[in-house]
């Protein structure tokens, strides 16, 4: 039988900046590992990532997320064998919006404007969500490879991108990810 939670002694450290306002305008970089840092997604040939269907599926959910979130902009992210490194910028969350009754009727989350006080981790859950049950779907359906229990580790690491220099330093990391993976501390080969 598991102890009921008591915060004096469950206190559970949190990697977010205390006071800072996850859905405020900003940029912001976020890497989030498989569990047990599995390598899943492709592999790197020649310093390139070659993605395989699953990569090629979490691809598509990253690239939906400003479909479905209007006050979210992608910038550079690559996917790994085992991990995935984003730049996103919140530019600007409004009041929750209706769905357009001019488009049709989609299921998933309606379509509009970001609602209020969407966050950094609010699109971290969707994309996290999304991807484990379409991969689930692909364990199923394309005997893609299973994973135990959780398809993402818990947590994710995230920054707060302070200026262009910061930007330019992460976007270039981003991009050469797949040249240093034999360096990689998340290269697990």
């Amino acid at each position: 039988m598991s102890a009921r939670y008591n915060p004096d002694i469950h206190y559970r450290h949190s990697i977010r900046l205390r006071g800072y306002d996850y859905s405020q305008n900003g940029a912001y970089f976020v890497t989030i590992c498989t569990q047990d840092r599995e390598c899943l997604f492709g592999n790197v040939v020649n310093k390139n990532m070659v993605l395989n269907d699953a990569g090629l599926m979490v691809r598509s959910v990253w690239n939906e997320i400003p479909t479905h979130y209007s006050g979210f902009e992608l910038h550079d992210y690559v996917i790994m064998p085992n991990h995935f490194h984003g730049i996103t910028m919140i530019v600007g969350a409004g009041p929750r919006a209706c769905p357009d009754p001019a488009q049709p009727r989609e299921t998933g989350q309606p379509r509009g404007v970001a609602p209020t006080g969407l966050s950094l981790s609010d699109i971290v859950h969707r994309f996290k969500t999304m991807t484990t049950k379409r991969y689930a779907d692909g364990v199923k359906q394309n005997n893609w490879q299973p994973f135990d229990k959780r398809l993402w580790q818990r947590n994710y690491y995230e920054h707060i991108i302070r200026n262009e220099n910061e930007y330019n330093r992460i976007a270039e990391y981003i991009i050469r990810n797949p040249q240093k993976w034999k360096e990689d501390t998340l290269w697990t080969n």
